[in-house]
């Protein structure tokens, strides 16, 4: 195809849906002569998420355009950027982020003939990059260091000195990147300034822009309510999108309308709204301003937007999916994102810079061996709970209007056992009877029911999530059962899970009797 383009249409194909482009003149005098090389990097840290199809779409864009294209993973940037990526995991991050990212790639039809890729420490550790990095130091103020830190390096109270070095080392090797590229593309253009004076000319910068998130504000890997992570499922998406910041109206910081500005038009050329008839029916947009339009006017309804996103999304999304779901892929992901309360050796302490993980909840087996009204409340039972220590548990539950007495005498039960204990009606409540409900209909509420055989004190775990120990006591402060309860549900199976990972003991799944697509709690 780039052979049959002439120089003005390579131009705006490199050129369309930025920022900023610094040098475009320079830009037009290189597609005359050559087929420009492009860099671009991206530090591995947490897991890439659908924003990466931004770059992935302009990524596409270069190559159509006759580019070549070096793609390099900063694993030593990942490190410095409050050790977002332990040294320990560099080479495994740098591993998943190219098989992903070239599973993005093929998803939107990109060939990777022209592709290069290239890790960070395989040049950035060499004499010659750190004396380019003591050179910059000596020209750079803490001033323009802190204030491009604020871009690119996560923001904590009290910064490392590696989030004053980060900057520095984003031109990414003056002498081996920019000595063979034409082009830089980024979100970021602090070291432009500085080429001349190290003795190399000026490049041209291509500036993507910045998308907003779910909530918002900018996507991030490691805020978990603004992203929709690349392997996450259908429901998944389904519920993060109706989440999402998407006022009618409102055009501003509307993360679900820049991602078919950015992404889907590039991609796909037009875009489809999908709406009942007696809203005005389905429309294929062919130019996003109208699509912008519409929405602006409210013709378009947030909830028709959000729709046709997800059914869009979920079709980028699924070969990803498919091609992750191999063995290897799936020890990959497990290994270069373990859970965090593995990295801790196992301790998991609930200290306030824990990562949410499910095996911090103390889920048991228990066995109900006396049940009882509630001598001060009618609506509440009084249950004596077996969970496997010397004293049975007091557990006080709002089951009188969904379970009899009789039916919960004798029953096997699921137990929340690390909250903190709760007076209700003046007797303490020492554990959390996990029941699975409908949303609207309070009539709909069952108790989980652990595998035949089970015992009183066998654990229940998530998939993936076995090894991992519990805090001792959950802060209420820091509402982790709160932030890991919402992606708990029951499946269209009946199967409890949590992010569709399956609640287990060592005897099977967890389940309910009849509320498929509960929630639990």
């Amino acid at each position: 195809m780039a052979d049959q383009l002439s120089p003005d249409e390579k131009f705006h194909l490199i050129t369309r849906n930025l920022q900023e482009v610094l040098g475009e003149d320079k830009l037009k005098q290189i597609l005359q002569e050559k087929e420009p090389r492009v860099y671009w990097g991206t530090a591995t840290t947490g897991k890439p998420h659908v924003a990466y199809f931004v770059p992935m779409s302009k990524i596409a864009d270069f190559l159509k355009a006759g580019c070549e294209v070096t793609i390099l993973f900063a694993d030593l940037h990942a490190y410095l950027d409050n050790m977002k990526a332990p040294w320990e995991l560099l080479e495994l991050r740098v591993k998943y982020y190219e098989q992903v990212i070239k599973a993005m790639l093929e998803s939107i039809g990109v060939p990777l003939d022209k592709l290069k890729f290239i890790k960070g420490t395989d040049f950035q550790l060499s004499r010659e990059y750190t004396l380019d990095v003591y050179r910059l130091s000596s020209m750079m103020t803490e001033h323009d260091a802190k204030k491009a830190g604020a871009e690119v390096v996560k923001q904590v109270e009290h910064p490392l000195l590696s989030g004053l070095l980060y900057p520095g080392l984003q031109r990414h090797d003056l002498r081996k990147l920019f000595s063979e590229l034409d082009l830089k593309f980024s979100i970021f253009f602090f070291f432009w300034q500085y080429l001349p004076t190290l003795g190399y000319a000026k490049r041209v910068h291509l500036m993507n822009p910045m998308v907003p998130g779910l909530t918002g504000a900018k996507m991030s890997s490691s805020e978990e309510e603004s992203k929709i992570d690349l392997l996450d499922s259908k429901e998944d998406v389904k519920k993060k999108l109706k989440k999402a910041f998407c006022e009618p109206g409102n055009i501003q910081n509307n993360g679900v309308l820049s991602f078919v500005k950015y992404v889907l038009f590039p991609l796909r050329g037009e875009f489809s709204i999908k709406r009942d008839p007696k809203w005005g029916g389905d429309k294929v947009y062919t130019v996003f301003e109208e699509v912008e339009k519409d929405f602006a006017e409210e013709s378009i309804h947030p909830g028709d937007l959000k729709a046709s996103v997800e059914t869009a999304l979920n079709l980028l999304l699924e070969p990803i999916r498919k091609k992750f779901e191999t063995p290897e892929l799936r020890k990959l992901t497990n290994t270069a994102y373990p859970d965090p309360s593995k990295m801790r050796g196992g301790g998991g302490g609930g200290g306030e810079n824990d990562e949410l993980a499910p095996s911090r909840l103390d889920i048991r087996v228990g066995k109900i061996i006396s049940v009882e009204k509630h001598p001060d409340a009618d609506s509440l039972y009084l249950e004596k709970i077996d969970v496997g220590e010397p004293e049975p548990r007091t557990v006080v539950s709002g089951l009188v209007a969904y379970v009899s007495q009789e039916d919960l005498q004798d029953r096997t039960v699921l137990l929340l056992c690390n909250l903190k204990p709760q007076k209700m009606r003046g007797i303490e409540s020492q554990a959390m009877l996990l029941c699975a409900s409908i949303d609207g209909d309070p009539r709909r509420v069952e108790p989980l029911d652990a595998p035949e055989g089970s015992s009183p004190g066998d654990r229940v775990f998530v998939e993936g999530y076995e090894t991992g120990k519990p805090d001792e006591k959950l802060n209420p402060k820091k509402k982790v059962w709160e932030k890991l309860q919402v992606d708990l549900k029951v499946s269209d199976e009946c199967v409890a899970q949590w992010k569709d990972k399956q609640l287990m003991t060592k005897l099977g799944q967890i389940t309910c009797k009849t509320l498929k697509g509960g929630n639990i709690s």
